[in-house]
C-alpha cells in the first residue's frame, strides 16, 4: 500500500466513524440520557456500577470503571464502579469450575445488590457470558444497561436500556461504545456534582 492509498483509507475510516456517531446521536440520544439518569439514581442511593465484556469490550469496561472511580472532568469524590474483567483468579476459577459462560454472572450473583446498575458490553450483542450476567442481574433486581452493535442481538432483549450502535464494523462500534461511555460519565458528573460547585 502506498502513502496515497493509506491516506484514502484513513480518510474513509474517519468519515465512516463520523457518520456513525451522527446516527448514534440521532437514534440513541434519548436512551443515553435514560442510562445516565439510571446511573445517577443508583449512585445517589448508595449503589454501585458493575461493568463487563470480552476482549476490546473488557478493556472498555475497565476504562469506564476507572473514569467513575477516578474522575472524568470534574474534581469530585470517587464513585463506586467495578470491572468484572480484572480478577484473574475469579475468572479462571469460575471458568474452570462452571464454564466461561458464567464468569460474569457468578460475580453478579456475589456482588450485585438491588438498585445497582449492571453494564454489559458486547459488539455482537450475543456474547453468552454477557447475556447470562444481564439475566442474573435482572433476577437480582439490578438495573441493566447494554451496549451492542449490529442489530443488538440478544442483548437488546436482556437490557432495560439497550444502547445499540447499528453497524457490523466491530472497530467502529467499539469507538462509539467508548464515546457513549464518556458521555455517560460526563452527564452523571454534571448531574451529581456540577450544581453543587456552580456559583449563584
Amino acid at each position: 500500500m502506498n502513502s496515497e492509498q493509506a491516506l484514502r483509507r484513513i480518510t474513509a475510516a474517519f468519515e465512516e466513524g463520523a457518520e456513525l456517531r451522527r446516527s448514534v446521536a440521532r437514534d440513541c440520544g434519548p436512551a443515553i440520557v435514560a442510562a445516565a439518569q439510571a446511573i445517577s439514581i443508583c449512585l445517589r442511593s448508595g449503589g454501585k456500577l458493575l461493568f463487563f465484556g470480552n476482549g476490546g469490550s473488557a478493556a472498555d469496561a475497565q476504562h469506564l470503571a476507572a473514569e467513575f472511580v477516578g474522575r472524568f472532568v470534574l474534581e469530585r469524590r470517587g464513585l463506586p464502579a467495578v470491572a468484572l474483567t480484572t480478577d484473574s483468579s475469579i475468572l479462571t476459577a469460575v471458568g474452570n469450575d462452571y464454564g466461561f459462560d458464567r464468569v460474569f454472572s457468578r460475580q453478579i450473583e456475589a456482588l450485585g445488590r438491588a438498585g445497582d446498575v449492571a453494564v454489559g458490553i458486547s459488539t455482537s450483542g450475543n456474547s453468552p457470558n454477557v447475556i447470562a450476567a444481564l439475566k442474573q442481574a435482572r433476577i437480582q433486581n439490578l438495573k441493566t444497561i447494554g451496549l451492542a452493535g449490529k442489530d443488538g442481538g440478544l442483548l437488546r432483549l436482556c437490557s432495560d436500556i439497550p444502547l445499540i450502535v447499528g453497524s457490523p464494523n466491530t472497530a467502529r462500534v467499539q469507538e462509539c461504545h467508548i464515546a457513549i461511555g464518556h458521555l455517560l460519565c460526563e452527564l452523571v458528573e454534571s448531574d451529581l456534582f456540577q450544581s453543587k460547585s456552580a456559583g449563584p
